[in-house]
């Protein structure tokens, strides 16, 4: 074992390892750039790299630089380097949003395929990436649930319109309408209400939901 490995060891083993400056990462990363065919990028040499120069107690810094679009691709390469540290932090800045799930996929792809990562680690990334498959699968299908139910409620809306297409409606389809329609006029149902906004509400409600109908005013 070298003396900085040992050294390194030793720290760990006490808790007396600091996490380095987010200044200091960033160096790291963006010298772990190689030139490929498309241009600079990272490659398993940059993940080599950054294992090396990189600790755990970095996380927190690198997952600070994801932010800036020309160190983002570093920064997942850089969590990816730090193996089994980087698999909880992962999954945490994809719920948080800082990492889109696509990203946290690609993170904890890179380490269930880099070998500095031992077989644990590598089935732990693995398994959690089949989780965050799921969820992105999930919310898609929310999302198109979601699609189709707002073209559903608008179709009904037109419906109302038309006496002989309303009667079609269940009391259900006629209440989504009304509860979209005061949502999209700002309306809060169990917020406070001026008297003329009330006598609106009351009104829609019986038009849209009831089926009522206003009496013609005398001429």
């Amino acid at each position: 074992m070298r003396i900085h490995e040992w050294l390194l060891l030793s720290a760990l083993c006490t808790g007396s390892v600091q996490s380095q400056s987010s200044d200091w990462v960033r160096r790291a990363i963006l010298e772990s750039r190689v030139m490929g065919a498309h241009g600079e990028g990272y490659n398993m040499d940059s993940l080599n790299q950054l294992s090396r120069r990189l600790i755990p107690a970095d996380i927190p810094a690198i997952i600070g630089l994801l932010p800036d679009k020309e160190l983002r691709m570093g920064a997942i390469f850089a969590l990816a380097s730090q193996c089994d540290a980087a698999i909880a932090p992962t999954r945490d800045a994809a719920v948080s949003k800082q990492l889109s799930f696509l990203e946290a996929q690609d993170v904890l792809g890179t380490i269930q395929h880099f070998p500095a990562c031992n077989f644990t680690t590598r089935e732990k990334a693995a398994a959690l990436l089949a989780e965050l498959k799921s969820l992105e699968e999930a919310g898609r299908l929310h999302q198109s649930q979601l699609s189709a139910d707002d073209a559903r409620i608008n179709e009904n809306g037109l419906k109302l319109l038309d006496p002989k297409l309303a009667k079609t409606l269940t009391r259900q389809e006629r209440e989504e309408v009304y509860h979209r329609s005061l949502k999209a006029m700002g309306i809060k149902e169990d917020g406070p209400m001026s008297p003329a906004v009330r006598s609106l509400v009351d009104k829609m409600y019986r038009t849209m939901v009831l089926g009522e109908h206003s009496k013609p005013r005398p001429n």
